[in-house]
C-alpha cells in the first residue's frame, strides 16, 4: 500500500492589522488541532512592520506572544513548484536559507493585508494553493460598503446604511452629521469599513455621541460605515464550508457580555455566551442558512466563511437582517465558526482537514485554465 503523503502546511499569522493579536490565537488553535499524521504545520509569522519570520522565530513568537525580527521571506516559483527562502542580514552580510517546500498555505491573518485580498494576490503570484477565498471575494467581504452593494444586487435583506470617506469628515463634519440624521435613525453603529473583530466599532444612541464615534472609526480606515441599528434583536451566525456547492452549519446565537458584540465581548469577557443551536424557530433558522449560502455564492467565496445576522422578533414575526460575511473567521477556542461545525458533526481537526482539501481542489481547478492563446501579435 502506498503511504499517504504528509502535506507541509504554512500557517500565516500576525500581520499589519489591528487584529494582529487575534490572529495569534487563531494560529495557535489551528496548529494545536491539525492532524500531525497528515500534516506538518509550519508557522510563519508576519510582524506589524511587515517582516516575514522564519518558522523557528515564528514558533518562538507563538510561545512568547511577540513577533519581533527583521527577516524577510522570499520565494521562487515555477508552474508546479514553489519554495520560500529566508533573507537574513547580519554584520552587513546577507544570508539565504531555503525552506523545505510548502504544499499549501493556511492564512489566519485577520483584517487588512490578510483578509482583504492582499495576501491572496501574493499567493496567486507565487502559485501556491491556499485555504479560503480568492482575491475578489476576500476584497469584497473586507470592504463592507462593496459587500453590501453586492448583497443588495442579490436581493438579500440588509439594514439601512451609508458610507463616507475620512477626508470628507475632516472638511465637512456638520454636513455629514446632518446627512446621517436625515437618512438613518438612532441607535446607529459606526464602523471602519475595512476591519473586523469589532475593532473601532461604536454603538451610538444619541446625537452628541456620533462625532466621537466617527473620529474613532476614522483612526482605522479611510472609509467610515454607518448602519441603522435594530432594536430588540438577537445576533446569530452561520458557518459555511465548501467551494462551488457549499454546506451550511446549524445556526448559533450570540449573547454578548456587553450591550453588543464588541471586541471585549468576543475575546476578553468570559460572560459572553455562545448558544448552539440558536433559540429561534426552525423555519427562521432554515431561512438564515439559505441566506448564508446565497451570500457565500454572491461574492464567489471559497473554503470557509461565517455569515452574521441580526434577527428582530415582533410578536410571531421574525425579521432577518444580513450583517456581514467573514472569509477568514476566528479560529480561536471560543470562536463561533469551529463551534458551529462541531455541533453540526464536524470536529475541529476534521474541519481543518476539509479546508485543506478544498484549497487543493480549488488549486487543481485553477490549473485547468488555459493560458495560451493562438496569436500572431508578436510575429509582426
Amino acid at each position: 500500500m502506498t503511504e499517504q503523503k504528509r502535506y507541509r502546511v504554512g500557517i500565516l499569522f500576525g500581520g499589519k492589522s489591528g487584529e494582529h493579536e487575534v490572529s495569534f490565537c487563531s494560529a495557535s488553535s489551528v496548529i494545536k488541532a491539525i492532524n500531525p499524521g497528515k500534516y506538518e504545520a509550519v508557522p510563519i509569522a508576519i510582524t506589524k512592520q511587515g517582516y516575514w519570520l522564519s518558522p523557528q522565530n515564528s514558533h518562538h513568537a507563538l510561545l512568547t506572544g511577540k513577533v519581533e525580527g527583521e527577516e524577510i521571506m522570499g520565494w521562487k516559483s515555477k508552474t508546479d513548484e514553489h519554495q520560500f527562502f529566508i533573507i537574513n542580514k547580519k554584520n552587513n552580510e546577507i544570508n539565504y536559507s531555503f525552506l523545505e517546500k510548502l504544499d499549501v498555505i493556511f492564512p489566519v491573518l485577520h483584517g487588512p493585508f490578510g483578509e482583504d485580498g492582499t495576501i491572496q494576490g501574493l499567493l496567486e503570484l507565487i502559485n501556491i494553493p491556499y485555504v479560503g477565498s480568492g482575491v475578489a471575494a476576500s476584497s469584497l467581504s473586507m470592504d463592507k460598503e462593496l459587500m453590501k452593494k453586492v448583497f443588495q444586487q442579490a436581493g438579500l435583506p440588509l439594514t439601512k446604511w451609508l458610507m463616507f470617506k475620512r477626508k470628507r469628515w475632516v472638511t465637512e463634519p456638520k454636513e455629514i452629521i446632518r446627512e446621517v440624521e436625515k437618512k438613518l435613525c438612532y441607535p446607529l453603529f459606526v464602523k471602519p469599513t475595512n476591519l473586523g473583530s469589532s475593532v473601532g466599532v461604536s454603538k451610538v444612541k444619541k446625537s452628541n455621541e456620533l462625532s466621537a464615534a466617527i473620529d474613532m472609526a476614522a483612526l482605522y480606515d479611510r472609509k467610515i460605515l454607518i448602519e441603522e441599528g435594530v432594536e430588540d434583536n438577537i445576533e446569530v451566525e452561520c458557518s459555511v464550508l465548501g467551494n462551488d456547492e457549499p454546506l451550511v452549519s446549524v445556526v448559533g446565537e450570540i449573547k454578548p457580555a456587553g450591550p453588543y458584540y464588541d471586541y471585549n465581548s468576543k475575546y476578553l469577557d468570559d460572560n459572553t455566551q455562545l448558544i448552539i443551536p440558536a433559540r429561534i424557530p426552525d423555519r427562521v433558522a432554515k431561512e438564515i442558512q439559505e441566506i448564508s449560502r446565497l451570500a457565500f455564492l454572491a461574492i464567489d467565496a471559497a473554503g470557509l466563511a461565517r455569515v452574521d445576522f441580526l434577527v428582530q422578533q415582533k410578536g410571531n414575526s421574525y425579521h432577518i437582517f444580513l450583517n456581514e460575511i467573514n472569509t477568514i473567521p476566528g479560529f480561536t477556542e471560543v470562536s463561533m465558526y469551529p463551534k458551529l461545525w462541531e455541533k453540526s458533526g464536524v470536529g475541529f481537526s476534521e474541519l481543518i482537514d476539509k479546508l485543506i482539501l478544498l484549497a487543493l481542489e480549488r488549486y487543481q481547478d485553477k490549473l485547468s485554465n488555459k493560458i495560451d492563446y493562438p496569436s500572431k501579435l508578436l510575429e509582426k
